[in-house]
């Protein structure tokens, strides 16, 4: 399934049903996606690690490569590394991780909770008669086969049977 936020949290009024039903199966899309960029995170995260412990081992066994007269003390060796160019690199690359990880949950928390809680509010409304419901019954599984298009053009045409016989 393509993830796509701005579609997949839009929820359409005359569907409802259709919309609760594809629901879990949009959440766990948006669930696997956040697993991936967690395992992707952790990934960078040893990265970053292994880059760390070979520059400072690099200047505990050549202490000169930290500069003349700079004796491997922890705070020398610290700014050695974090000023190396490989540890930047892969640095960079863990912030770019770590956002991606962070925004693939706030769209896992809003697709799985927000979503689902707009869902909830809208089939009250419509238990409640806010939306005026269609007079055909409908078949889901057919529905669940034609296109978004063809799902509004039938629910327009409806709405202008409903509007008619007002």
């Amino acid at each position: 399934m393509e993830i796509n936020y701005e579609k997949d949290m839009e929820i359409d009024p005359n569907a409802l049903d259709v919309e609760i039903l594809n629901q879990t199966e949009l959440g766990f899309a948006y669930c696997k996606q956040l697993a991936t960029a967690r395992y992707t995170l952790q990934l960078v995260e040893e990265k970053v690690k292994t880059v760390r412990s070979e520059l400072i081992k690099k200047a505990n066994e050549t202490p000169a490569i930290m500069g003349t007269g700079i004796k491997p003390t922890a705070p020398n060796i610290e700014a050695f590394y974090r000023t190396n160019s490989a540890y930047k690199l892969v640095k960079t690359e863990w912030i770019d991780a770590k956002y991606e990880c962070d925004m693939a949950e706030m769209a896992q928390q809003q697709i799985c909770w927000g979503r689902k809680k707009s869902l909830e509010s809208l089939i009250s409304l419509h238990g409640q008669q806010y939306f005026a419901g269609p007079e055909v019954p409908r078949n889901l599984s057919l529905e669940d086969s034609i296109t978004k298009k063809e799902c509004k053009d039938v629910a327009n045409k409806v709405a202008k049977k409903i509007k008619r016989s007002n």
